[in-house]
């Protein structure tokens, strides 16, 4: 039997009289109701799909912020292999891909060429020439043969590019999933919540177990707040990740259901009494109780940039909106209000912290140094792509003194450029700054169901800010879970009027 006959198109859909998913009445008229069971009979193979994505999605933080091998393991078979069935039911049935891959062109050939400079970069043929000295002073220490690369540790590389295409296969995957713009939503709604029951049991470990991992060696971080996470910095990331998400998703609903009637404002505030009541304070509470959370991280670097990316999503919100002033007014004092008022009983650490350490560690910048010297070195072929902890040590000096594990540049960008060189480092970073300018743009233009790319555009700033500072993006977590939001902003990116299939 074809699977062609397990989907069912949007004009069928309404000759059966279920919802049109990509007509923005019916999107708004079930947005919260049966939604799931909707799309199951309206494509089941793909539903299906999209509920084994948002499991993997709600299994990554698990095992300590997937930051070990296991779960690196698990993940890079559970979302190729996602990637893989959604391909082989595009065979299968005849269908196109909802977004093309043309759409995503030039940022598709820049990380296509930096995973082949990845794969160059561990091979063992290349020129003596081209490998690094490190290899010929170990066969000089054995006093035998070692076959050398660009890379100075081959295994990390190849570990590293790994968790790069699992990271791929996530984002190509909510591309193509949530071009459903009812999808898109729900995939929101379901990082929103997964985000909270990591940051409720946060607060519990918090609470009773003193920040220790029940089941997991996790080394101790103080007390600080960071639930399954082994730093309670990566923590913050994604912890802001879902507070963006929540307060997108806790603004549209009470978009629509206050009703924007002029002069009526006792009638504007009865509908939003009302709107919370039914379905604004499952919203509220989720965004209450990850909002907390993420403070309980006295994370300095993620509220600063979570602050950022919540000011650059009201910004963005603003902009495209024709609505009154004086809704806008009423939406920018609902939600500082409850900011400031978390922040009032919750932010005391944070405001501490950041008065007796400021907001600089000269240990970083010191680090920050070493590494542009060590980038210069080799500035086009690179030390190998994820070999930081083995390329460092050679580098160290007194600046930072000697006690203390640096495995991580704390910059992102750094590190991706001593691993991949300038040339196709700056290709990677290109490819993902493509797509997120693609966002942004998105945001400004669509006038309706724009909420995904808005959300995407904002946790870029985010994550993009934070990884000046430190490496949640490198966190398997954090990176899945922006990957998911970036994929589904994109998709969103274009009307659903307009075709952009292959």
């Amino acid at each position: 039997m074809s699977l062609r006959f397990l989907s069912v198109s949007s004009r069928e859909a309404r000759s059966k009289g279920l919802p049109d998913f990509d007509d923005p009445e019916a999107h708004a008229r079930f947005d919260d109701r049966n939604s799931l069971e909707r799309l199951l009979v309206q494509d089941p193979v793909e539903t299906i799909l999209f509920v084994a994505f948002v499991a993997g999605l709600a299994w990554a933080p698990f095992w300590l912020g997937g930051n070990r091998l296991p779960a690196w393991g698990v993940n890079g078979v559970l979302f190729p292999a996602l990637v893989l069935l959604y391909e082989l039911n595009i065979l299968f049935t005849g269908r196109r891909h909802p977004v093309s891959i043309q759409q995503l062109a030039w940022p598709a050939g820049l990380f296509s060429l930096s995973v082949l400079w990845i794969f160059v970069q561990t091979s063992t043929s290349v020129p003596a020439p081209l490998a690094h000295p490190i290899w010929g002073m170990a066969a000089d220490v054995l006093e035998q043969p070692v076959v050398g690369s660009i890379s100075v540790n081959r295994g990390a590389s190849s570990l590293a590019l790994i968790r790069l295409s699992t990271a791929a296969c996530a984002f190509w995957l909510a591309l193509q999933l949530s071009r459903n713009s009812l999808r898109s939503l729900l995939l929101l709604r379901a990082i929103s919540l997964i985000v909270a029951g990591y940051s409720a049991y946060g607060l519990v470990l918090a609470a009773f177990f003193s920040g220790t991992i029940p089941l997991f060696d996790a080394p101790d971080m103080g007390g600080f707040l960071r639930s399954t996470f082994v730093n309670r910095n990566s923590f913050a990331t994604y912890s802001g990740l879902g507070l963006v998400v929540t307060i997108a998703l806790t603004l549209r609903l009470f978009r629509h259901e206050v009703p924007e009637t002029t002069g009526v404002r006792y009638y504007r505030v009865a509908k939003f009494v009302e709107a919370t009541g039914r379905r604004g304070w499952i919203l509220l509470a989720t965004g209450f109780v990850t909002l907390v959370a993420l403070l309980g991280t006295i994370s300095r670097g993620g509220v600063l940039a979570t602050a950022l990316a919540v000011f650059a999503f009201f910004a963005l919100s603003f902009s495209r909106q024709r609505r009154r002033q004086s809704e806008r007014i009423e939406a920018i004092v609902f939600v500082t209000v409850a900011l400031v008022g978390t922040f009032a009983f919750f932010g005391d650490l944070i405001v501490g912290r950041i008065g007796s350490s400021g907001l600089e560690d000269s240990n970083r910048v010191a680090v920050y140094q070493i590494v542009t010297r060590a980038i210069l070195d080799t500035p086009l072929l690179g030390f190998g792509y994820g070999a930081f902890a083995d390329v460092f040590p050679m580098y160290r000096d007194g600046s930072i003194g000697a006690r203390g594990v640096w495995d991580k540049a704390h910059n992102t960008y750094l590190e991706v450029w001593l691993g991949l060189g300038l040339l196709f480092g700056s290709m990677l970073i290109g490819a993902l700054g493509w797509i997120v300018a693609k966002c942004f743009s998105g945001a400004v233009k669509r006038r309706q169901n724009a909420t995904p790319a808005i959300v995407a555009a904002a946790a870029s700033l985010l994550v993009g800010v934070h990884a000046l500072v430190d490496f949640s993006l490198q966190i398997e977590a954090v990176a899945l879970t922006y990957m998911a939001l970036l994929g589904a902003g994109v998709a969103q990116v274009e009307s659903s009027r307009k075709s952009i299939s292959d």
